[in-house]
């Protein structure tokens, strides 16, 4: 692809994004696509076959996000002295990461449409936030063998982890739309949740 039509690509995926995200999947037409990204519907046509292969590609893009998440996750240091603190730090950018207005309203925009594009949203699921939990699991398995946590199913107490950490500014972002969550209500969420996890694991 030369640079003018990668330019254009990029263009209509920016555009498109926008519009899914601001009138849902239903709603969105190539034409408003066309119109934001100040291209020929016909040049959209030409980069996507339909709206379903746009909106795939869109949605499957935004996993690639997730390799900064598992980088991070899989550098936790195995030291006994700073286990919360290097925690705490793991928890505050798993939060920060995961409640970004456009991941949550994204996470929305499949959950309305799970029942139409079924594989669509186990992808992404797959390819994005469950990866993200086996790298966890990972850890924390080394972790326990380090005698530094006590994890019977290191994969469940990857949930744990996530679930404690996500579950108040998440379940609030889904019912009232993208609330914004202050500095200090994530670092609150970091620290109580990593506390709770330690008192269970630790």
């Amino acid at each position: 692809m030369d640079s003018r039509s990668a330019r254009k690509h990029q263009a209509i995926l920016e555009a498109a994004t926008t519009v899914f995200l601001s009138k849902g999947y239903s709603r969105t037409s190539m034409d408003d696509i066309a119109k934001l990204a100040a291209v020929s519907k016909q040049t959209v046509y030409k980069h996507f076959a339909d709206k379903e292969k746009l909106f795939s590609e869109i949605v499957l893009a935004t996993t690639d996000r997730i390799d900064g998440m598992i980088d991070l996750v899989s550098a936790i240091p195995a030291d006994t002295d700073g286990l919360e603190e290097n925690l705490t730090r793991l928890a505050r950018q798993f939060l920060v990461a995961l409640t970004q207005p456009q991941v949550l309203q994204l996470r929305r925009l499949i959950i309305a449409n799970a029942d139409a594009f079924p594989e669509l949203g186990a992808a992404w699921y797959e390819q994005g936030f469950e990866r993200v939990l086996v790298t966890l699991a990972e850890t924390f398995r080394h972790l326990t063998e380090e005698g530094l946590l006590r994890t019977d199913d290191a994969m469940l107490a990857a949930h744990h982890f996530s679930g404690l950490l996500l579950w108040i500014p998440v379940n609030k972002a889904m019912f009232h739309g993208s609330t914004q969550h202050t500095e200090a209500d994530l670092d609150r969420y970091a620290a109580a949740g990593v506390r709770a996890f330690l008192a269970a694991h630790g």
